[in-house]
């Protein structure tokens, strides 16, 4: 499902008008990157929790050349099922 199902799917569930339910989605997902960018978390109970976490340096191989290539280290976004997300998808 991409971003513009969603806001169609939310409207029809809900009542509400497209323009509403676009407007909370992009505040949401705005307000998740904030949050991410400051390495924080964000906890939706009973769906899951988004969070950063950081990768140590590790070498690795460059495809075309074959050579070992030291990787930095960085940060990536995870996330991590609910328990009732969990239940649902088993």
């Amino acid at each position: 499902m991409n971003k513009t199902k969603l806001i169609k799917e939310v409207s029809a569930k809900a009542g509400l008008s497209r323009a509403d339910v676009k407007k909370a989605v992009n505040i949401m997902t705005e307000i998740i990157s904030g949050e991410m960018a400051q390495d924080g978390k964000v906890s939706l109970l009973g769906f899951g929790t988004f969070y950063v976490a950081r990768r140590s340096a590790r070498k690795g191989v460059n495809p075309s050349t074959k050579q070992i290539i030291q990787i930095p280290a960085g940060k990536t976004v995870r996330f991590k099922a609910g328990t009732e997300l969990a239940r649902i998808v088993k």
